[in-house]
Order: C-alpha cells, then sequence, then structure tokens
C-alpha cells in the first residue's frame, strides 16, 4: 500500500528537496514494479489530477483542551506536515475552507465559512500560512461549507475531487449536510467525503456516517494515524476482478464489455473487456475506493451489479450470473443474405436484439422468441438457448414468383392457412412485372387493373410456392 510519509519542514529539508523528490520518485515506482495482485496501485501522477480540499473547523469549541495542547493547535500541526508530504508529489492539487473563524459567537452565523486558499500550485504554502493565523471564534455550519464547496472545484476533465471535512462537532446551524453530500455525489462533483471527528462522542457516528467516510479520532496520535490512513485512501487504487459464472457457478464466461458507472452521479468511469487472464483467472481491475459503482455486463440482455464497493487495501472480487449459450438462424439459400431479425426474450415485446441470418451471437440462457421479416413474417417462439451450446433454427428456403400484370392496379396477397386467407403483402400499384421472395406454401394473389371501374373485373390467381422454387403469376 502506498503511504504518505511525514517530513518536518527544516532549514536542511529545504536544501534536501531535490533529493527527496528524487527518492520519492524511485520509491513509487519500485512499489509500482513490485505490486502484488491484491495491493493497492497510486493514482497520482502527472496526466491524473486529485484535487483535496481540507474543510477546517476553526469554530469556537475548536479552542478547547485536547490531552497535550488545544484541539486547533494539534489540528493545525498534524494537517501542514500533512501538506508538507502531499506538496512533494505530482498529479496533486490542495484547496482550504475553513468555518467558524471569523464572526464571534454569541450571535451565531451560519454564513461563516471561506475558501480561504484555492487549488493553485502555491497552494500548500498558503495552507501553511493561513492555519498558523487561524483562532476558534464562531459557530459549525457544515452543511453551508459543503454546500459552497461545489463551487471550490473547478471544472477538470481528468479530475478526482475530494474532501476532508476536520471537525470537532456536528452540524450546529439549519442545513443538513447528509443531504448536501448526496447532492454532492449525485452530481459528481466529488467523490465520497471523508469526515475526521476529533476527540467526538462515538454517539455522534451517525450524523457523521451519512455524509462520508467517518474516523473519529479519540487521541491525539489516532488523528495522525487516521489522517495518513485517509490521504493513503484518496491517492491509492485497488484492484478487483469480475466473475463471470456459468450454470455451475464457475467463472469461465468472458469476453464482453463491462461499463462501470458511479452509481450516485451515473457518470461512466471505466469500459472494460473482460478477459481470462494467462493463469485462467479473470483479470485483474484497478478501481477507486471512494466509488461506488454500477457495473452493467454487457450481455443479451444485460446484467447489472449494483452498488458494487471495493474494499481500500484488499482485492475485491465481483460475481455476476451470465450463463450463455449461442444461437445462430440459418436458410439454405442467399436470398436472405443480409436480412436481419427480432430477438426478445419469450413472451416479452422488447426488442433484445437485431440479428443478422446466419450470424452467431450470445445469449443469457433461457427461452427466446423470434420474428424473422419474411414474407410471409415467421414468428418462431420458446427458442431454448442453453449454456455453452449452440441453437441452430432452421426457416425452409424460400421460392420466387414473378408477378406480371396486363396493366397497373391494385393487387394484394395472401397465405391460405387453415382455410383462411391472411393478408400478407400490397402489390405495387405502379408496376407491371414485380418479383417477391416468398416462404413455401399455398397463396392466393387479388388484382384489379387502375382502369377497370367495375369490381367483376377482380382477377384471383391461387398459387404454390416451393422451396428453391421459380413461378410466375399472371393477370390477364
Amino acid at each position: 500500500m502506498f503511504t504518505i510519509p511525514f517530513l518536518p519542514r527544516t532549514m536542511q529539508m529545504r536544501k534536501a528537496l531535490p533529493y527527496i523528490r528524487h527518492l520519492l520518485t524511485i520509491f513509487t515506482f519500485s512499489i509500482l514494479l513490485c505490486l502484488p495482485l491484491y495491493s493497492q496501485v497510486s493514482l497520482t501522477s502527472p496526466d491524473h489530477t486529485t484535487r483535496i480540499l481540507f474543510v477546517f473547523d476553526a469554530s469556537q469549541s475548536m479552542a478547547g483542551q485536547w490531552e497535550k495542547d488545544s484541539k486547533i493547535k494539534i489540528a493545525r500541526e498534524i494537517l501542514i506536515r500533512m501538506v508538507d508530504s502531499l506538496e512533494q508529489l505530482d498529479g496533486i492539487e490542495l484547496a482550504l475552507r475553513v468555518y467558524g473563524h471569523q464572526s464571534p459567537v454569541p450571535p451565531q452565523d451560519c454564513s461563516d465559512t471561506r475558501l480561504e486558499v484555492p487549488f493553485s500550485k502555491s497552494a500548500p504554502s498558503q495552507i501553511r500560512q493561513k492555519l498558523h493565523f487561524l483562532k476558534p471564534r464562531g459557530t459549525t455550519p457544515i452543511a453551508n461549507s459543503l454546500t459552497l464547496s461545489a463551487n471550490d472545484f473547478g471544472p477538470c476533465e481528468n479530475c478526482r475531487n475530494i474532501i476532508i471535512l476536520i471537525t470537532d462537532g456536528i452540524e450546529a446551524c439549519d442545513g443538513d449536510p447528509c443531504e448536501v453530500s448526496y447532492a454532492l455525489q449525485k452530481k459528481g462533483i466529488v467523490l465520497k467525503p471523508f469526515v475526521i471527528g476529533i476527540g467526538m462522542d462515538e454517539d455522534f457516528r451517525d450524523a457523521f456516517d451519512c455524509i462520508g467516510n467517518y474516523y473519529n479520532a479519540e487521541r491525539e496520535e489516532k488523528f495522525e494515524e487516521i489522517l495518513n490512513v485517509v490521504i493513503s485512501q484518496a491517492l491509492n487504487s485497488t484492484t478487483a476482478q469480475v466473475n463471470l459464472l456459468d450454470d455451475n457457478g464457475l467463472p469461465t464466461e468472458t469476453n464482453v464489455n463491462m461499463i462501470f458507472y458511479d452509481q450516485f452521479s451515473d457518470k461512466i468511469k471505466h469500459n472494460f473487456y473482460h478477459t481470462i487472464n494467462h493463469r485462467g483467472k479473470p483479470d485483474t481491475l484497478v478501481l477507486d475506493p471512494l466509488v461506488t459503482y454500477r457495473i452493467e455486463v454487457q450481455t443479451i440482455p444485460k446484467v447489472t451489479i449494483e452498488n458494487a464497493k471495493v474494499v481500500p487495501g484488499k482485492h475485491t472480487i465481483f460475481a455476476a450470473d451470465v450463463p450463455q449459450g449461442t444461437l445462430v438462424v440459418k436458410v439454405g439459400d442467399n436470398q436472405y443474405r443480409g436480412m436481419q431479425y427480432i430477438v426478445r426474450k419469450a413472451g416479452e415485446m422488447e426488442t433484445l436484439n437485431m440479428q443478422s441470418i446466419s450470424q452467431s451471437e450470445r445469449y443469457i440462457t433461457g427461452k427466446y422468441d423470434l420474428e424473422i421479416p419474411t414474407i410471409p413474417r415467421l414468428n418462431i417462439n420458446g427458442i431454448n438457448i442453453n449454456q455453452s451450446e449452440t441453437t441452430t433454427v432452421e426457416i425452409p428456403r424460400p421460392g420466387l414468383v414473378t408477378f406480371i400484370k396486363a396493366a397497373t392496379g391494385f393487387g394484394s396477397l395472401y397465405v391460405m392457412r387453415g382455410g383462411k386467407m391472411e393478408w400478407v403483402y400490397n402489390l405495387d400499384v405502379n408496376s407491371r412485372t414485380e418479383a417477391l421472395v416468398l416462404q413455401p406454401g399455398s397463396y392466393k394473389a387479388v388484382f384489379r387493373s387502375l382502369n377497370a371501374r367495375q369490381s367483376i373485373y377482380t382477377i384471383t390467381r391461387s398459387f404454390k410456392v416451393l422451396p428453391g422454387g421459380a413461378i410466375s403469376v399472371e393477370f390477364y
């Protein structure tokens, strides 16, 4: 797991910074080279930016004693050391929002929140300076601070936006921090925030769990440990795999795309075409542990894994039941080359796929209905697709019928079923010769010329179509 060491700020350290940066680069690169299957992977890189907004509590209660010193002094010194460490890494941007530091109580000022240091290259030095001069004075407007933090993150195509809230108290105004946090995640503005409680009662956990990942620091050394864990989670991905299970519960299915959505914002995070690696196992993926995913496995029909969460620092396995078999529709003729037919789940009207004649396609095992746009249309229902088997549907070879008319006129074509005429096609009113590919069977064609003004001039022709046959039907 990639962690951030705390670095003291001394004059000697300033002189040694170029060497430290070099060592950090070597250290990070070495970690990446030696990653085991179940490890974390650093997200810090020059072409990928992680933006961390510290929302810092400077309300009146932060002046209270906490072990060796006041809460604000302890939190300030530990946070400054963390900023020192983060400053050395590529792909990291920092900012600082503070609340409760402008207006003393009473009265209560619920608008007392301000972005003191925006995201910039010089932000670390500005954050250190601002933290040194903060004095606890006011109230605790957490909801308002989170609401305004939405504007603290400017537009960025390739950024992960993270909030780390450091506080010693719950919401003191009328806002709902949980609702605000959910809205921020839903809009895709930030990932799930981190909340670090300073010396708080464990009974307050429920008030913060709904905001984000909550950690309670009962003691000073615990705060430093928690901050290190939080930063590690913010900067590291976690490995995972998706097991696509067959009917026997074995992960043998593969070669389908998987779309990973952010469950909250519905934004696409990844596309991974599933594969089995050289060891015969589903391939390892690298995922962000701060994102709750919805995984759509693009089988036909698709299968969805809801609320997929990876466990930070552990290899997470997701599973989906996607047993598949193959369907192909064949005909011993080239007349239907390029024709597409409709595939539906048995008894349902929703079209799952438009599949071409002679093309093989995989489907989740079960029963399906086919609608093939031949003339007349073929409806083949209850086709069974079985695990790892190919279901082949043979349709009859059609015949070719040429209609020859003495004049243009109105005509229609019927197939004979059970002694009744079922309409299948209307002939072209403006054409004197028309060729149709028809399924084998008994037919009647009814015609009246355009100029014939009496119904007694209607002509009816009966004919049969044989597989692969060719006939002419004349209207004279």
